[in-house]
């Protein structure tokens, strides 16, 4: 295992001198997306000044939305503090993980208009952020550490909220745009986008967009095999999106409504495995989703709202025989699978304003329900196998219901002496249609040293309820009757402290956080084994099944440093630094022996027994991450851009045969990694710009994930045309 370093940044600072004599880009007014003085509501649900927020936070404008030359939300998130996302830098259509302040990927809370969404059909609920593009996107709020006192399950590493575009000045608003790009040799990208907004002079508005991409992509697979006479055919891994979206709202200064509905579809060929190449193999995925809500503001301090949500995705795999040889002999075996998913929300909360007094108060119903389908044939000289499930009988879904308040009290409520002290409450009561009842609770005192110096600390519980396939899936084993679903399982619960300071001194700004959270009874996928028998001697026959278990606890300790800076009328310079580190450790009193008929459990995401307790050093895709922009205007109408990413060693999972009769997970590291990016933004006229990027200047060979590729140099035109 290559052991964490900081070697990497010594280039970083390569990249830093390089780009002290380079321009950058952005129009004048890109700085302000990560300016303290950005209101914004995912903190508190109401509207605050991110100066005076107790968080670590960051917004991303409409003015960063437009200028960028990235086509995705995962391409964006990635350059934020405190965020890994794995896949952004492969194939266009790889699944995109994010790892919020060492989170699991299924622990930070991802919404749209406040509505969260994810994939309940899925083993872990996480969502796969490839789904996510720019279309009709106006602003995104970032709110970093666990947030469940106010958005519930999932949100202990935090919360992305993407608001979509709403009300703009009365008129027409034109918006079309063309991308065409290259990122390896027979690689191409090409998309298109048109949108539309009219707003009246009533307060009616109405958006319709429409966006569309086509990726021929590279293998997505590491190519291992250097024999000339072995067969070895590769494809080049392509990948189609369409998104459809439309959005019509009413807004006066007390009536606010609106409804949307957004359709994604996308079509993507995968692999079998890590180095594996398969030829056959697509993905197909479709989400509706619809959005609504309503405000009323009955008296200036007073204001009744009402955000509701429907989520419908479906998911179909299909992998066909594929050839081993020069022959065109095939495997003889097929695949399917098939899988649908559907969450709902709907919530109602009233908010009250005074001076030095605001609060939030409100009650919501949130469900989801999964389905799968999935059948298997093989052909060989043995016979044919073939087995099907189906698990639209069961009915599945859970439901919980929650009651919330937050109310943020500034000290010159009691004394004006006391003016620069705010505290922050909040509680939580979750009653959970199958775990039950479950309490998270928030403290947030803040402090202003002085009018642009903020200093903060939160203490947040969280948690984040069990999957639908993890409660559910119905394999059971022969043996032992135990079933891979476990229906007795728990949340996974959380405690975090936070600290931090933002200090604005002039054109500086400057933000520091040092977190550190821990999850109990962390949800694992185990095998169990004969008791009673040496590890050693275990063979298949000892095999009693498969199932999930609350059992480890997960430690994550890190630093984070954000700043940006106005250096002069044409240049600018912001970044962040990201220090991460965690350990997981289990004890066998962990272990409900109710759950596991006393037979003795395999952790399949290390292939450790618990017999004694286990401490595992360093969590998989958590490293220590840097990222500095500069941007250099040498007129009004031009901006170049110098993008520095770095990306520290760290470890990553592969299946090792030799762990158990089964095998299991095992870790191996990564090499770090620094790549260099440049734009190049021209403002033709008021309406009319072009955005020309290279990705990877220096065609950095290196993995995101084992055995998967990374984009190569890559180069991307964008035209566009906004009113």
């Amino acid at each position: 295992m290559k052991k964490r370093n900081f070697a990497g940044f010594s280039g970083l600072a390569t990249g830093l001198l390089f780009t002290a004599f380079t321009a950058q880009a952005q129009q004048t007014d890109s700085l302000q997306g990560k300016r303290l003085n950005e209101v914004l509501v995912t903190a508190t649900r109401s509207e605050k000044n991110a100066a005076d927020v107790g968080r670590s936070v960051t917004v991303l404008t409409a003015a960063d939305l437009k200028n960028t030359a990235y086509h995705s939300v995962g391409d964006l998130l990635a350059q934020q503090a405190g965020i890994y996302l794995v896949g952004a830098g492969q194939n266009p259509g790889m699944t995109q993980s994010i790892f919020l302040r060492g989170a699991n990927s299924n622990q930070t809370a991802i919404l749209v208009d406040g509505i969260r969404i994810t994939d309940p059909s899925g083993v872990n609920n996480a969502l796969d952020l490839s789904e996510l593009s720019l279309a009709s996107i106006d602003r995104i709020e970032i709110v970093r550490g666990s947030h469940s006192t106010l958005y519930g399950s999932s949100a202990i590493g935090g919360v992305v909220n993407i608001i979509t575009k709403g009300k703009q000045e009365p008129g027409l608003h034109p918006d079309a745009a063309l991308d065409f790009g290259r990122f390896g040799k027979g690689t191409g990208l090409l998309g298109q986008k048109l949108g539309l907004n009219y707003t009246f002079r009533n307060g009616f508005y109405a958006n319709a967009e429409v966006q569309n991409q086509d990726v021929n992509g590279i293998d997505a697979t590491v190519d291992t095999i250097t024999s000339p006479d072995t067969y070895n055919k590769r494809d080049q891994d392509d990948y189609k999106r369409l998104d459809l979206a439309g959005k019509i709202g009413y807004q006066t200064d007390r009536l606010e409504a609106y409804a949307s509905y957004k359709n994604t579809s996308t079509s993507a060929d995968f692999d079998q495995s890590a180095y594996v190449d398969d030829d056959n193999a697509v993905v197909d995925f479709e989400r509706h989703l619809f959005t609504y809500g309503a405000s009323y503001r009955l008296h200036p301090a007073v204001q009744l709202k009402y955000v509701g949500g429907y989520s419908r995705m479906f998911r179909q795999t299909e992998n066909d025989s594929s050839a081993v040889d020069a022959a065109g002999s095939s495997n003889h075996t097929y695949s399917s699978g098939s899988s649908r998913g559907s969450t709902a929300t709907n919530e109602l909360q009233a908010n009250f304003s005074f001076p030095h007094l605001q609060a939030v108060a409100g009650v919501g119903r949130y469900r989801e329900t999964m389905s799968a389908q999935n059948y298997y044939y093989s052909e060989s000289m043995y016979g044919v196998y073939e087995s099907q499930s189906d698990l639209d009988s069961l009915d599945l879904g859970t439901t919980t219901t929650n009651i919330f308040a937050h109310v943020d009290l500034n000290g010159a409520l009691l004394d004006e002496r006391l003016g620069k002290f705010s505290l922050a409450l909040g509680g939580r009561f979750n009653r959970h249609s199958r775990f039950g009842n479950y309490t998270t609770v928030e403290v947030n005192p803040t402090y202003k040293l002085r009018e642009n110096t903020l200093l903060y600390a939160v203490y947040a519980t969280g948690f984040n309820a069990p999957s639908l396939y993890q409660l559910y899936a119905p394999d059971e084993n022969a043996a032992s009757g135990i079933t891979t679903g476990n229906a007795a399982l728990g949340p996974e619960t959380s405690a975090s402290l936070e600290i931090g300071l933002k200090q604005t001194l002039g054109r500086f700004q400057l933000g520091l956080a040092y977190f550190y959270t821990q999850v109990n009874n962390t949800i694992e996928y185990v095998y169990l084994w004969t008791p009673g028998k040496a590890i050693d001697a275990l063979t298949f026959a000892d095999y009693q099944g498969a199932t999930y278990l609350n059992l480890s606890r997960q430690i994550s300790r890190g630093l984070e440093i954000e700043f940006a800076s106005q250096l002069s009328t044409k240049l600018e310079v912001s970044g962040n630094f990201n220090l991460v580190n965690g350990q997981l450790k289990v004890k066998q009193s962990d272990v409900e022996t109710a759950q596991t008929k006393g037979n003795q459990v395999q952790l399949y995401n290390s292939g450790a027994f618990i017999n004694k307790e286990v401490a595992v050093q360093g969590l998989t895709r958590r490293p220590n991450t840097a990222n500095l922009h500069l941007v250099y205007s040498p007129w009004e109408k031009l901006a170049l851009q110098t993008d520095v990413r770095y990306t520290g060693s760290r470890l990553d999972i592969y299946y090792d045969a030799g762990r158990g009769p089964y095998g299991s997970l095992g870790t191996e590291g990564l090499a770090d990694y620094t790549l260099l990016g440049f734009t190049a933004r021209m403002q033709f006229t008021p309406a009319l710009s072009a955005a020309l990027r290279l990705e990877n200047a220096l065609n950095k060979s290196y993995q995101e994930i084992n055995g998967f590729r990374a984009r190569g140099r890559g180069l991307y035109l964008s035209l566009r045309y906004s009113y």
